[in-house]
Parts: structure tokens; C-alpha cells; sequence
């Protein structure tokens, strides 16, 4: 069992880079605080901090515990005001990829609305690297999106196929090249269908660029072209092309989380838990 008093002590060393500065937040003597990080150590069985009389850093297990020390107090206020009856009030700007907006993302809101009917929701829908631009900048307090292959920020979700849609399992085309149907750059999605047909030697064209998912997606249907796109958020009307000029396979795609890794509002947390619960169970 993680005492709360000792995981906040060591989430505000670990923010703050000092044992001095944790002690003059927390009102503790410093001795007293350095004994919270030694039965921190103590329970995980590992050193979470190097320091010297100059510095103080984070180990390798130091650097894991924060997310899961943030986690564990999230919970415990979580369920505090759950048995008190307290309501969440304020406001939550959210930022959600557009590739969820007509089947994950309703589901997560109404959830989250159910439980928190005072909360005012300021609802952001774009193209991932533009959301994460937002969110960097200060703009949104929670962003769920994909991520770039080869990154390792946000918070892992969940993982999905990117697969080549139209409206039809063979679509016929006339031309010798492949058309296609994209989000106009910077776009994920561009750039592994691009990718993966170059390195296949497959001879393509841009039929239609849109800068939103109706877009797009009317395209296809209309027969336009194919475009790259998640096997499990399939937009309706439209499915996965799977002979088509022997396509090339488009890899995986990773859709995570942002939020401020320290001091996150109740809104955000309460949100960030109803993500990761409905994606359990997606």
C-alpha cells in the first residue's frame, strides 16, 4: 500500500528538482521530508533519487513512479468525492483527432457528461499534430490523438491496424495510378500511406485532399479514391480494401493521451479516467 503523504512529497521533489522546495510546500522540516522519500524507496524496493549537496535527479524507477504516484492520488481524490457527493464544476477544453469523432468519442462524453452534468465542455476536433501544437501552447487541458510513429509521448491507450478503405472490398479504377483520398500535411495517416507506397514501388496520384473526415469520407464513398484510416474507427459507408492492386500493409497506429503531468484539475482527471475505461473495454 502507497501512503498518499509520501507519494505527494515525491511528486513535488520530482516537479521541482529539490528536497527544500517540497519541504516549504508541504510545511515540513526537511529531515521529515527526506524520511518520506526513504520509505517511499523502501516500499518499491529501489533508489528514486540521485543527489548530492548540489543536485537532485531521478533515477530510472524515479522517473516510472510519477506516473503511477499521479494515478494512485488521482484515484484516491477521485473516489473522495465520489462517497462525499461532491459535483465537478467547471470548464475542460478537450481535444479529441477527428478520427473519433463518429464512433469512440460520443460514447466517451456521454459518459463523462452523466457523471458530471456541471462541467462545461470546450470541444476541440483536428488533426493530431495541430492538437498537440494547442495543447503545447496551453490551449487544451486533455488531448486524445494518434501519435507519430517512432514517438513516445502521451500516454498509450490503445493500439489500432491502419488499413486502406473505400466503398468497396476491390474498387475498380481507371487510371494506372492509385488515387487517393488525404488530409492535407501534416497528417499521420498521410505519411504512412505515403511511406508504404513508395517503398512498394506502387505509382499513385491525389484525387481528393480534405482537411476534415465528412470530407473525406464523402470522397470515398463516392468512389473518388481509397484512404488510409484506423480498422476499428471504420467511418460508416465505407470499408477495408483488402485486394486492390495487392496495397501495401500500412503498419500500427497509437492513439494516447495528453494532459499535464502534474497538478491536473478534477475535470481533467475524472475525463482522463473515463478515457482509459472505455477504451478497456473498445
Amino acid at each position: 500500500m502507497f501512503d498518499p503523504a509520501l507519494l505527494q512529497t515525491f511528486l513535488l521533489i520530482a516537479e521541482g528538482n529539490s528536497f527544500s522546495e517540497a519541504s516549504r510546500k508541504l510545511g515540513l522540516r526537511q529531515p521529515t521530508v527526506s524520511d518520506h522519500v526513504r520509505k517511499l524507496e523502501s516500499i518499491v524496493g529501489h533508489r528514486l533519487f540521485v543527489r548530492d549537496t548540489h543536485t537532485v535527479a531521478l533515477t530510472i524507477e524515479g522517473e516510472s513512479m510519477i506516473e503511477f504516484a499521479r494515478n494512485i492520488l488521482e484515484a484516491n481524490e477521485r473516489a473522495t468525492r465520489y462517497f462525499a457527493g461532491s459535483k465537478l464544476r467547471g470548464r475542460l477544453r478537450f481535444g479529441a483527432s477527428e478520427d473519433l469523432v463518429s464512433s469512440w468519442l460520443p460514447d466517451v462524453l456521454h459518459d463523462f457528461m452523466e457523471d458530471h452534468p456541471q462541467v462545461d465542455i470546450e470541444l476541440t476536433i483536428g488533426l493530431s499534430t495541430a492538437l498537440i501544437a494547442k495543447f503545447d501552447a496551453g490551449e487544451l487541458d486533455v488531448v486524445l490523438c494518434k501519435r507519430w510513429p517512432g514517438d513516445d509521448r502521451g500516454e498509450f491507450v490503445w493500439r489500432d491496424r491502419m488499413v486502406w478503405a473505400g466503398n468497396d472490398a476491390e474498387p475498380a479504377f481507371a487510371s494506372t495510378q492509385l488515387p487517393l483520398i488525404m488530409y492535407p500535411p501534416p497528417s499521420i495517416s498521410r505519411v504512412m500511406a505515403l511511406g508504404a507506397l513508395e517503398q512498394a514501388s506502387v505509382p499513385w496520384r491525389i484525387a481528393c485532399t480534405s482537411g476534415s473526415l465528412t470530407g473525406l469520407v464523402a470522397a470515398a464513398r463516392a468512389g473518388l479514391g481509397v484512404m488510409a484510416h484506423s480498422r476499428r474507427l471504420m467511418p460508416k459507408g465505407l470499408i477495408e480494401c483488402r485486394e486492390t492492386r495487392q496495397l501495401p500493409k500500412l503498419g500500427d497506429v497509437e492513439f494516447v493521451m495528453l494532459r499535464p503531468k502534474r497538478g491536473a484539475r478534477a475535470p481533467v482527471s475524472e475525463l482522463s479516467a473515463t478515457i482509459v475505461e472505455r477504451a478497456a473495454h473498445f
